[in-house]
């Protein structure tokens, strides 16, 4: 299912991701970049939900930066012997 995903991102790059120039995202990697990684690593909804809180905040006021799915706070993976009392 995560190709379904993946093959939007990949349309989106080749058609109107054309006309938007290059090197204006604010975030590195680029949105799309983020997205195709998310789907990658989370499959399609989890994924599909990375992408779009991070499309929310690619905005004029955002301050932009390095933002990786490795380093994402939603959909985390759990942590093994944390929490857990025997």
């Amino acid at each position: 299912m995560k190709w379904i995903g993946i093959g939007l991102v990949q349309a989106w790059r080749h058609s109107f991701g054309l006309l938007t120039p290059s090197g204006t995202c604010k975030y590195h990697p680029s949105c799309s970049q983020y997205a195709l990684d998310a789907f990658h690593e989370l499959g399609l909804v989890r994924g599909g939900i990375l992408a779009c809180w991070r499309l929310l905040r690619c905005n004029p006021w955002s301050h932009g930066g390095v933002d990786r799915v490795a380093d994402r706070r939603l959909f985390r993976p759990r942590e093994h012997g944390k929490g857990v009392s025997t």
